[in-house]
């Protein structure tokens, strides 16, 4: 009988070898889905068969939390030791990290947790190499940095797809669905928008999770396959990534390009170039984390007093007056009367907001309470 592993394999070389057309996009679809729910049970049974391993539960802390994602040895403990001093253990072997080891970076008046975790391996998403622990952690994080090094870059490629196969979907934002269970009258299909599956394919991927009766509500363009496929899971994470490249400290400037120009053409962005151990461009991989953060700096104004400029509230983008306002005191939103703002998200200073208003970055606000 063969293994789970060998059963993806050989349900991954089908669809790679079944062309894609109107006669076989249901078929594609059903191997997608079962391809899904045996990936997501080799998941539950190394879970089941691995215990639960001491340090790997982390709280969350500060404005943001960072994980560091490479393989063993690629230098994470040495780039967390850089950015926030924190005494993880380093040296020039495998699996040096046995625990995840948390530090606390300070940066534009952020402070932002960074986690270093044991070194992801292929066949993490199924347990391997304290696998199931470290999935885990990462899909905790709020922005995932890719840490390769310039002698392995291969490797940034066996990475993406262990969080892909562990359920995480990084840099991409969450496909509008619904699917709502009905007691009868089977699988009925709306959309709002151009989507690319139609209602064949929809009830062949759900009849693989024993789903016969739903609607499925898909809002916005090029929803496909892929995305229906992970709505039925229900547990994927959407989480911001970027990838950096280590070690550039030992090749020369010419190598360095070359690795740089690989990076780009395969993922089309551009990889920070660093070297935790020269500190080069670690500022620049500091930037790069406040800034897929999403940080926006509120400045709070006490009714009748001037506005404290020097230490902002930190929040995210899409912040609303409403948790402002829980940050601040527990009983704020139920006083709530009204906010005043300054600031670029209001067309005129001193503007009357509600809990609803989403503020920006740089804005100063009054919260006016009925007490």
């Amino acid at each position: 009988m063969p293994s789970i592993e060998e059963e993806i394999r050989s349900l991954e070389e089908e669809i790679r070898n079944t062309k894609y057309n109107k006669a076989t996009s249901q078929h594609i679809g059903r191997l997608k889905a079962k391809i899904a729910k045996l990936k997501d049970d080799a998941v539950m049974r190394a879970i089941k068969s691995v215990g639960g391993g001491e340090g790997y539960a982390v709280k969350k802390s500060g404005d943001g939390t960072i994980v560091l994602v490479g393989f063993p040895s690629v230098g994470k403990s040495t780039l967390l030791n850089r950015l926030t001093g924190a005494d993880s253990e380093t040296g020039a072997y495998a699996f040096t990290t046995l625990t995840v080891v948390p530090g606390l970076m300070e940066y534009k008046g952020a402070k932002i947790q960074i986690l270093d975790i044991p070194g992801l391996i292929a066949g993490a998403a199924m347990g391997k190499g304290r696998g199931k622990e470290v999935i885990a952690v990462v899909r905790t994080a709020d922005v995932i940095v890719i840490l390769g090094d310039v002698f392995n870059a291969v490797h940034v490629d066996v990475l993406m797809r262990e969080l892909y196969d562990s359920g995480i979907r990084i840099n991409r934002p969450k496909p509008d669905i619904t699917i709502k269970k009905t007691t009868a009258g089977g699988v009925h299909l709306h959309t709002v928008g151009a989507s690319r599956v139609n209602i064949e394919e929809v009830r062949a991927i759900l009849a693989e999770n024993k789903i016969m009766n739903a609607d499925v509500l898909c809002r916005g363009k090029d929803i496909t396959q892929d995305d229906i496929v992970d709505a039925m899971m229900g547990n994927r994470m959407y989480i911001p990534a970027f990838i950096a490249i280590n070690k550039v400290d030992l090749i020369t400037p010419e190598q360095r390009k070359e690795v740089e120009d690989h990076m780009r053409q395969k993922y089309g962005v551009d990889p920070i170039m660093i070297s935790a151990h020269a500190a080069y461009n670690i500022d620049k991989l500091q930037d790069a984390i406040y800034d897929h953060l999403g940080f926006v700096r509120i400045y709070l104004k006490p009714y009748g007093h001037e506005a404290d400029m020097d230490e902002p509230m930190i929040m995210r983008k899409g912040t609303k007056i409403e948790d402002i306002c829980k940050r601040l005191h527990r009983d704020f939103v139920d006083q709530f009367r009204y906010a005043k703002i300054w600031g670029p998200s209001v067309k005129h200073d001193a503007a009357k907001v509600g809990l609803q208003h989403v503020v920006a970055d740089g804005d100063i606000v009054t919260i006016v309470t009925k007490l």
